[in-house]
């Protein structure tokens, strides 16, 4: 319980503030435990197989087929292919029946003859060879369709990749707040590559199944009548079996699919919040963590593999036991006259043709469910609402910029039905730091957000030198800042080129100079190859302290008209914070500059500074206004300096 007369340190202020925010992050990941553990209510079986059923299947098909425009003759071929396939497949076993029939004639009759029978031209070669020209046209357009479905599935998923890596570009960024990591890469990654493998597996096994099944049932009914109906009472058995494994199948499959995403999302969060987790000694509960998603998966697997293998053995069994009782009628047939050596046998390749497409098929009909399922997913995320595009006259600054910032009651909420700030207004005049204080959760940043417009207003207006910056582009305007975070992000690449990140054409000497007025020349020299060093993998060769000088001289190179500095100096020293404060100072001198900071001692010279609380601005103006008027402010110094 914090005290009213307690006299802090600034020191002690700091590391308050540092447990704050690590706490709050540990906060963060166990809420996505909680929220991922929590499911959906209701039935979890039923909130799974949802999840893998689309809402609106022919909508989704029927989107997908314009997505693939250019790419329709391929399907067109793959269509025609199977038609071919499937009438050399149906006349293969009828051509055997004839050249079985013809074959056991000739051998009858030269057994009659008291002669050797040997195959020859006209005693069943041509035939043979007939027989094996079918079976190699069957081979040849088998062989077309799976290259050509391939082709149009994986020209399809690029399609699609192309489209959801355009779509990340231009989504605002209260999507991304929306939405954790994990389920968006997964949408990007594992759902694009379900529908590729469904396409060409799924899609192409029931085309071809269709096909086959249609022309084996007929050729087999104008073989025998009665054979065929005892064929189709097992292969109606099957069917019902296979369908009830198969939907517990996809509610598997669905669980599965969530595991995965689960996984995914506690990975992520450990890597990314790795210091955080050793700083707490939270390594042995965040590796169980993981454990546990991993066994969850594993479990979901394992189960989900059990009912799609089990299948398979239960529906062939039944199918065996069709064929003996088949075989037991067909003899019958074969012994009264009924029926010949090369109909029975061409009958039973007719079973066999049919029986295996009718035990997958509704097995495939989960997995196309489940593709178009994901694919929606992926149109979800096609149809989320773009950032307001750019004006198509856009207007200008006028030139050279001066700097003049304002803010007129503007209004803002990250949820419409939740405003943060309901009328904001201030006046940043050319060349003044303005500096923006208050407890965390404030608005302050949010505020910062707004002027570079990463997010829209709900009302009011905010004003480059006189220019509403809603008329302006977005590159035009965050042309004019420069900004410094408190989070240091670097790219993969060397010194140098994060030094000129966003400044293209910087010479070397340039460079040189900027990082030497952000005081980090001497480190870049200290490393094994200078400048040319490279930084990979976040940065971890270098401190988070050198990380935040190299991103201070980013903006010195870039020499902005506006700086915006959000806690800059945080994980700096005191020595360097001095030297760095010493540069800005020269650097902000007629430029306008927003300073987010927590240490007062940094933002006292400015000109104006804004107190916020809750999105709003509650106090304004000097620092000794501000002492004078013994507000927030006077009681946030008086914390730190009494």
């Amino acid at each position: 319980m914090p005290r009213e007369n307690e006299t802090k340190s600034l020191e002690e202020v700091e590391a308050m503030e540092l447990i704050e925010q690590a706490q709050a992050q540990l906060d963060e990941i166990d809420a996505a435990k909680g929220s991922d553990a929590a499911g959906t209510p209701g039935s979890p079986d039923a909130s799974d197989a949802d999840a893998e059923v689309p809402r609106d299947a022919f909508g989704v098909v029927r989107r997908l087929w314009t997505v693939s425009k250019g790419e329709h003759w391929r399907f067109a071929v793959v269509l025609v292919s199977i038609v071919c396939y499937t009438i050399a497949q149906i006349a293969a076993p009828a051509y055997s029946a004839h050249l079985i029939d013809l074959l056991w004639a000739n051998i009858q009759r030269a057994f009659a003859a008291g002669e050797t029978f040997s195959i020859g031209w006209d005693t069943g070669g041509r035939e043979c060879l007939i027989f094996l020209g079918i079976w190699t046209v069957a081979w040849a357009f088998y062989t077309l369709q799976a290259f050509t479905m391939a082709s149009f599935a994986e020209r399809l998923n690029l399609k699609l990749r192309r489209a959801i890596a355009q779509k990340l570009n231009v989504l605002p960024l209260r999507f991304y707040d929306a939405n954790k990591p994990g389920d968006i890469m997964s949408r990007a990654t594992n759902d694009l590559d379900k529908v590729s493998e469904v396409l060409q597996r799924g899609l192409l096994s029931m085309l071809m199944a269709v096909g086959s099944v249609v022309g084996a049932i007929i050729m087999m009914l104008r073989y025998n009548v009665v054979l065929t109906v005892v064929f189709l009472a097992f292969a109606a058995a099957a069917l019902l079996m296979t369908r009830l494994v198969a939907k517990r199948t996809l509610i598997l499959a669905a669980r599965q699919q969530r595991a995965v995403g689960v996984l995914t999302g506690h990975v992520e969060e450990a890597y990314s919040g790795r210091i955080v987790i050793h700083a707490f000694n939270q390594e042995q509960e965040s590796a169980a963590r993981i454990r546990e998603a991993t066994q969850q998966l594993a479990d979901a697997m394992r189960r989900t593999d059990f009912m799609t293998n089990t299948a398979a053995p239960m529906v062939r069994c039944l199918v065996r036991f069709s064929q003996v009782a088949l075989a037991l009628l067909g003899t019958g047939f074969l012994i009264a006259g009924r029926l010949t050596i090369g109909t029975l046998q061409a009958f039973f390749q007719y079973v066999n043709t049919a029986a295996e497409p009718l035990t997958q098929f509704s097995l495939t009909m989960n997995q196309l469910q489940s593709a178009l399922a994901a694919v929606e997913r992926v149109f979800d995320i096609l149809d989320e609402p773009e950032i307001e595009p750019d004006p198509a006259h856009p207007a200008r600054v006028p030139q050279p910029v001066r700097g003049r910032v304002a803010f007129e009651h503007v209004r803002f909420g990250y949820d419409p039905d939740r405003p943060l700030m309901r009328d904001v207004s201030f006046v940043a005049e050319p060349g003044q730091k303005v500096a923006i204080v208050g407890a965390t959760g404030a608005g302050k940043t949010t505020l910062i957000n707004l002027l570079m417009r990463f997010y829209e207003i709900d009302g009011g207006r905010i004003t480059l030198d006189g220019v509403d910056t809603h008329a302006m582009t977005r590159a035009d305007l965050r042309r004019n800042f420069g900004m410094v975070l408190q989070d240091a992000w670097l790219r993969e690449g060397t010194i140098a080129e994060n030094i000129a990140y966003g400044c293209d054409g910087a010479t070397r000497d340039e460079i040189v100079q900027a990082a030497k007025t952000a005081q980090v020349d001497f480190f870049v020299r200290t490393m094994p190859h200078g400048y040319d060093t490279e930084l990979a993998n976040d940065a971890e060769n270098i401190s988070q302290g050198q990380r935040q000088l190299l991103t201070i001289a980013r903006v010195l190179l870039a020499n902005p008209s506006i700086l915006i500095l959000d806690e800059a100096t945080s994980s700096v020293d005191t020595r360097t914070e001095r030297a760095i404060v010493a540069a800005m100072e020269a650097l902000t001198s007629g430029r306008t500059s927003f300073v987010i900071a927590h240490r007062l001692s940094t933002i006292v010279d400015s000109d104006l500074i804004l107190v916020m609380d809750h999105g709003t601005i509650i106090e304004q103006g000097t620092h000794e206004e501000l002492l004078a008027a013994g507000g927030a402010y006077a009681e946030l110094y008086n914390s730190q300096f009494a």
